[in-house]
């Protein structure tokens, strides 16, 4: 039995959110940097109803713009082990894993260069979303992305508002962004 759907857990997120004066808690991720001010993503957790039956939804919920980031960057690495079929990305490195500072510094440089140009030919587009991950191990998944600039509680509450009344109203309108924008 999924334990997002157990009364006792979502009594408990009520209680949880009660205290935080909020009708959703932030989740800790354990790969998240501590000391890096995010606000372009957000991992919480709400009570909902799903097929007519309280449940936990656990979303992830960030902004178009790193949504779009995130694809482009897998695309481009994509581009570049086709390059250089043996390049191993560095979040993908283990403690076996042999430094190449050459073949790191050549494969930095595609990389930003496919970066650069899937963005300039505007290959990527994303739109807002809302999926759900019924198969989810806890409770109900969720992964939201939205046009906004930042993700903090007036628009996670208000996500949650709509989302739980059933009057989410998505844009379909295809996004495209550069990484040079960021640096207004």
């Amino acid at each position: 039995m999924n334990p997002g759907f157990d009364p006792e857990e979502i009594a408990q997120l009520r209680r949880e959110c009660k205290a935080e004066r909020l009708n959703f808690v932030y989740i800790a991720d354990e790969f998240e940097d501590e000391e890096e001010e995010n606000n372009e993503h957000a991992h919480v957790q709400f009570v909902g109803t799903y097929k007519d039956k309280e449940v936990v939804y656990d979303a992830l919920i960030y902004t178009l713009r790193l949504h779009h980031s995130t694809l482009v960057y897998d695309a481009a690495l994509e581009r570049l082990k086709k390059e250089i079929p043996n390049y191993v990305s560095p979040d993908e490195r283990d403690e076996n894993y042999k430094d190449n500072p050459e073949e790191d510094e050549e494969a930095e440089m595609l990389l930003t260069e496919f970066i650069e140009e899937i963005e300039e030919n505007e290959e990527i587009k994303v739109k807002e979303h809302v999926e759900t991950d019924d198969q989810f191990e806890y409770g109900i998944g969720l992964e939201v992305g939205l046009n906004k600039t930042e993700i903090n509680e007036k628009v996670i509450n208000d996500f949650i508002i709509r989302f739980n009344a059933g009057r989410i109203q998505l844009d379909s309108t295809l996004y495209s962004f550069t990484g040079s924008e960021e640096e207004d």
